[in-house]
Order: C-alpha cells, then structure tokens, then sequence
C-alpha cells in the first residue's frame, strides 16, 4: 500500500540492461516490465523499482545506499548469487541482529544479503 513518506520506489543504474535481468531473473527469481532500451522495471523484488541504462555504479565506498535483499538460506543464495555470474566481495559475517554478505552484480553495482542468526 502507497502511503506518504514512505519510501515506495528504487532505481539504480545498469551499465547492460540484459545482463541485469539475466543476473536478477537467475539469482532471485526477479522478472521484469521493459520501458524502451534504457528503463527496466522491477516485478517481484518486494519493493517496487527499476534499472536505468547509465555508465554509473552503486557502492557503498563511493557514497550511495546499500540496497540489502532478505535471504531465508543465506548459504544457499550465496551459491546463486556466484552460479548467476554475481562476485562476492564480502563472505558471510555476523552482524548484531543477524548474518550477512555483500556483492556486486555484473554491472559492478554493490548489495547485500542478510538473514536471521538461526536462519
């Protein structure tokens, strides 16, 4: 449901559209709504949103946010995450709260995945 102040929306940039779907679509089970060569709309990611063609990239060195997936297997979607062509660049770790890891997809743009502690 859209309420104000929420955050209802996130875009981030792809520099290859195709490649961004095949990774979503294979690691997570993403699908997709296109909008022409340079806009792609996200379907099934729990939150609504989208990848815009750009030569840009999301990390959190360089100052942008971290956008963290929820995971109920977190070694399972490791294993997805590298099969799908996705490069860990943080191995799973304890944080307070739960456990994580982080990577990057092939475009380069940086995330995270957490889970529960006993998950």
């Amino acid at each position: 449901m859209k309420e104000t102040g929420k955050i209802n929306y996130v875009e981030m940039p792809s520099t290859n559209i195709e490649a961004t779907k095949a990774f979503f679509a294979s690691a997570f089970g993403w699908s997709f709504i296109d909008y022409g060569p340079k806009y792609v709309a996200i379907e099934d990611a729990g939150i609504d949103g989208g990848f815009y063609k750009s030569d840009k990239i999301c990390s959190p060195e360089g100052g942008s946010v971290l956008v963290v997936l929820y995971s109920s297997d977190l070694e399972n979607t490791l294993k997805k995450v590298r099969l799908s062509g996705g490069k860990v660049v943080q191995d799973i770790f304890d944080f307070p709260g739960g456990r994580r890891f982080h990577f990057t997809d092939p475009n380069g743009n940086e995330y995270a995945v957490w889970s529960e502690l006993d998950a």
